[in-house]
């Protein structure tokens, strides 16, 4: 497989990883499903953007057209992770807040309501600025360094 793919699925994963110690230690809380959940610090979605445009410019150089689209694809992502994807994400938490609100109000009414109960929706989809930030560092961290472990890194 390629060595750019290798290094950005290793920054997904490391992303992923540091997900559980960084919300216990926020939190007190050991949440090892965490790892397999979206949102979060820190955002692997820009960890793995950011590590394979790293390994691409030092592998390829930064006026290859790999590097070209590489960078343009991994802001989209960036943009994607902490803009549109966190808006859902709030959204979602004022959709579970109605449901919350739904219950205070039927337990009030003496009119009968019959309502299946929906589950409630994943409200950490997005990612904060820093969350982005921070998965782009950790990106960058692991680019550099499965750049250095490639057998090719003298080309540059």
């Amino acid at each position: 497989m390629n060595k750019g793919v290798y290094v950005a699925l290793t920054s997904i994963a490391a992303a992923q990883g540091l997900k559980i110690p960084l919300y216990f230690f926020k939190t007190g809380k050991w949440k090892p499903g965490l790892f397999f959940q979206t949102g979060g610090m820190p955002s692997s979605h820009s960890a793995g953007v950011s590590s394979l445009t790293t390994y691409i410019a030092l592998q390829k150089g930064v006026p290859s057209i790999d590097f070209a689209l590489s960078l343009v694809y991994g802001l989209i992502v960036m943009y994607d992770a902490q803009g549109i994807r966190r808006q859902t994400g709030e959204l979602t938490l004022k959709v579970n807040d109605l449901g919350e609100l739904v219950e205070r109000i039927k337990k009030e009414e003496k009119v009968p309501f019959v309502e299946k109960q929906p589950k409630k929706l994943k409200e950490m989809l997005g990612h904060q600025p820093q969350e982005v930030l921070g998965g782009a560092l950790l990106g960058f961290f692991i680019g550099y360094l499965g750049y250095l472990c490639s057998e090719n890194s003298h080309k540059v």
